[in-house]
């Protein structure tokens, strides 16, 4: 999963984690985090996603952070949005309206970058990486995170035995397995679909920190 995977996917058109519509668990269930509306939400692995536009529209600023410069500027390009280009030591991206983009290495991101982050919004990116890099996803974000900010996760769950990943299968043990030690988790919903011919549950979790 080096970063060259990625870069190819988005050159060859295969996104197919990209969603043409508005995600049904965000729509639906974004209001169990109790927000009040105009917090910051970081979008990891963001790429063109519209949820961030959802997002904007109920009044949250966006920060979005994606390796591939192409996805980011497709989004601006797709929704005409004008941005100016901003300045970081180890990001390049843009800012538009009450959104900021930033490109580069998840991994880079600080908790200074992260200061006015509320909640967390992950529908792409803990299913993205293999086992070893989920932990450390995990493990990146509950050091770079407030300790009292609420995710708001998607996972999918399959026999990766019969197909491979991204996105990886991520059980509700493994959830609790990465976030149990900081924060309280409930799963809000769930769906079973069958994706390429695999049987697929995609869940969504609530997680809260520990009181």
């Amino acid at each position: 999963m080096e970063a060259d995977f990625w870069h190819q996917m988005w050159r060859s058109g295969r996104v197919g984690f990209h969603q043409s519509n508005v995600n049904a668990f965000l729509a639906t269930y974004w209001e169990k985090l109790n927000l009040e509306g105009h917090e910051q939400v970081l979008v990891p692995l963001c790429g063109k996603s519209l949820d961030m536009l959802w997002l904007s529209q109920q009044g949250h600023a966006v920060l979005g952070v994606e390796l591939n410069k192409p996805a980011l500027q497709a989004f601006l390009s797709e929704h005409n949005l004008q941005a100016t280009s901003i300045q970081h030591p180890l990001f390049s991206g843009y800012e538009v309206e009450d959104m900021t983009l930033l490109c580069g290495d998840f991994f880079d991101l600080s908790a200074e970058d992260c200061a006015s982050v509320k909640a967390v919004y992950d529908r792409a990116a803990l299913v993205a990486l293999p086992l070893k890099m989920r932990q450390q996803y995990a493990m990146h974000l509950k050091t770079i995170l407030a300790p009292d900010v609420p995710i708001f996760l998607i996972a999918m769950d399959y026999d990766q035995s019969l197909q491979s990943g991204p996105p990886f299968a991520v059980s509700e043990s493994e959830v609790k397995d990465l976030f149990g030690d900081m924060f309280d988790i409930e799963k809000i919903d769930s769906e079973i679909f069958e994706r390429k011919g695999v049987q697929t549950t995609e869940s969504v979790f609530v997680l809260t920190s520990k009181s």
